[in-house]
């Protein structure tokens, strides 16, 4: 016999170093540092290495990249040209 009284299954949430809204996490894009070090949009969620989160929004990216939220969370000084990569990769993805 199934329960009936089962708890709906809870969503991970992740915050956007943008904006500062929870959002479910499969909403946002997770940026992530690999173990090589190098710095990648990772649409797929599944890439190995330390992720931060932001909006698929190329203002919340400005905006993480202003207070420098990206490279204090992934604990590495982000270069330019990365952030620049990254929102071309951002705006073709949209």
């Amino acid at each position: 016999m199934a329960q009936q009284n089962q708890k709906p299954k809870k969503i991970p949430e992740r915050q956007c170093l943008g904006c500062n809204e929870h959002r479910p996490k499969k909403e946002l894009l997770r940026v992530v540092r690999t173990p090589e070090g190098e710095i990648l949009l990772d649409f797929t969620g599944k890439k190995s290495g330390r992720g931060a989160y932001i909006c698929r929004d190329v203002k919340c990216l400005k905006k993480a990249r202003k207070s420098m939220r990206i490279d204090r969370s992934l604990g590495v000084n982000i270069p330019a040209e990365v952030y620049d990569r990254m929102e071309s990769e951002l705006s073709d993805d949209e």
